[in-house]
């Protein structure tokens, strides 16, 4: 409800008018006040966006804002009230897994964008609300944009368009700006996260990892790539300015390339143009470790331990956790950035992975050291157990799969345990 306001225009050609005029405004005073008295909850509310819009990146002020990330197939309620249970803060929600009124949700066609989808928009409005109902804050995260659809909604194949046709990044110009037109008025949202692990690089010859703190290609490779389509940091910039033209508050988060690896932003010559800028990294390294291939190998690598990574083995510990992260916070410090518009908002394991806890252990304690906003992922999953850290570190009962067989939907049976225990001693 827009806020309405009542009017007196003077007519300035008799007093008699003005001493006329009293009496209605003392009645019309009388029954301001009576209003404001029972104001209703709508104009309370939207007293409240009013003085809170102009600070939605003062979210981030906080030393340490501790989130979760929520890429369910289906949203409930209940997931974002038992979130809020346990004291996660905000947020990072991605929708691509619903179901849509056409082939990608919200966006229509990401070969084709030409508007949102309005009933999956409505749906999407929907659960904000459930998020704002629980006081949660909101990362909004697409898996895709025109040009770059998500490789699981794409038979499993990189949709790498997006970084070889401007016509495309025209697209997720028009997107961006849409959407947040639609939303700039949500105070839940605490930022928009363009999009999630972009990979322009692919299929340029560049190597993923060479080393432990080696960073040096990469400005190399911007070198070569700079003002083409492949130009992450000047495709930010312009989606960014297309924003801003019609939501100049909410915080913009971006990510890195490569899949958003924390040295990627070595490419880049700075900051972006922004000031309400938040810049996201990823953590699953070494990922011969962390990932579900090494479960389903049997664990043949174990934390900490000697892992391969960039072509060779390497002791993993906290301490080369730390040296991984030391190119990325150079380039922070040499850019100017604020710790606290730091987000490390995807971290995590395959819960089953030997040493497992002292993995997480180490990941979170280096991000509470360094202040930097966190989100694990992720919390109660419904496509996949693997991240699900309230199951602990065992299998699912027989029990469970049965009634699965039987198509009946058993809740996993989570509880209080040790792995899970290293992220909620941390919300608490």
């Amino acid at each position: 409800m827009e806020r309405r306001y009542i009017t007196l225009k003077w007519c300035g050609q008799s007093v008699f008018f003005i001493f006329g005029c009293i009496g209605l405004a003392s009645f019309l005073i009388a029954c301001n006040n009576q209003s404001r008295t029972n104001a209703p909850a709508e104009a309370a509310e939207k007293n409240v966006y009013l003085r809170e819009s102009a600070q939605k990146i003062h979210f981030w002020d906080m030393p340490l804002a501790r989130g979760a990330n929520c890429m369910n197939e289906v949203p409930s309620q209940e997931w974002f009230r038992s979130a809020a249970a346990i004291n996660i803060k905000w947020v990072r929600l991605a929708y691509d897994k619903w179901e849509g009124e056409n082939r990608d949700f919200l966006i229509g066609d990401a070969s084709h964008y030409t508007g949102l989808a309005r009933n999956d928009l409505n749906a999407l409005k929907e659960v904000l609300s459930w998020a704002s109902g629980a006081g949660l804050q909101v990362v909004l995260t697409p898996l895709s944009l025109p040009g770059c659809r998500w490789s699981q909604n794409n038979d499993n194949r990189y949709d790498a368009r997006l970084w070889e046709d401007y016509q495309y990044q025209d697209m997720a110009v028009r997107f961006w700006a849409d959407l947040a037109g639609e939303l700039k008025e949500y105070d839940c949202i605490a930022a928009y996260d363009i999009l999630n692990e972009p990979y322009p690089e692919r299929g340029t010859g560049l190597k993923e990892q060479t080393g432990v703190g080696d960073s040096a290609r990469f400005p190399l490779w911007y070198d070569e790539y700079k003002n083409t389509p492949r130009d992450l940091y000047a495709f930010y910039n312009r989606i960014i300015q297309e924003i801003r033209t019609v939501d100049p508050e909410t915080p913009i988060m971006v990510e890195s390339g490569f899949y958003t690896q924390p040295s990627s932003y070595c490419a880049w010559p700075g900051k972006l143009e922004d000031a309400n800028v938040l810049y996201s990294v990823h953590m699953y390294e070494p990922y011969e470790f962390t990932s579900n291939n090494n479960y389903k190998q049997g664990g043949i690598y174990a934390y900490p331990g000697n892992i391969p990574f960039g072509g060779k083995m390497v002791q993993w510990d906290r301490h080369t956790i730390a040296r991984y992260f030391e190119p990325f916070e150079n380039w922070i410090k040499r850019s100017g950035i604020a710790q606290n518009r730091i987000v490390i908002s995807e971290f995590g394991c395959m819960r089953r992975n030997p040493g497992a806890y002292s993995y997480l252990e180490d990941i979170v304690a280096f991000l509470e050291e360094r202040r930097y906003h966190w989100a694990f992922y992720s919390y109660r999953e419904d496509g996949w157990d693997g991240y699900d850290y309230e199951l602990g570190d065992a299998g699912l009962p027989w029990s469970y799969w049965q009634a699965i067989e039987r198509g009946e939907t058993p809740a996993p049976p989570r509880k209080d345990n040790p792995l899970f225990g290293v992220i909620t001693s941390r919300l608490k």
